[in-house]
């Protein structure tokens, strides 16, 4: 993992939530800004956490788009491909 991207990323803006359509909804617009930005954040809402944690449904998105998962917080994730 590169420090620097952890370092950006309390930085980088919420640019995807996932809410209670899944994270199916999502992964065309992720894998999207993955291509053009360096670092994207994405919001897990109440409505998509259920009964999972927001870490396990970060890894699952993140093997979903193919990127590294830079770090989660609270109900955020960063990704960096």
């Amino acid at each position: 993992m590169n420090d620097s991207h952890r370092a950006e990323a309390p930085n980088v803006e919420v640019t995807v939530w996932v809410g209670k359509a899944g994270l199916e909804a999502v992964t065309d617009e992720l894998d999207d800004q993955l291509a053009d930005r360096e670092l994207v954040k994405v919001k897990f809402l109440r409505a998509a956490r259920g009964s999972k944690e927001t870490d396990e449904l970060a890894v699952d998105l993140a093997d979903r788009v193919d990127a590294e998962l830079v770090e989660t917080r609270g109900n955020t994730a960063v990704y960096h491909r």
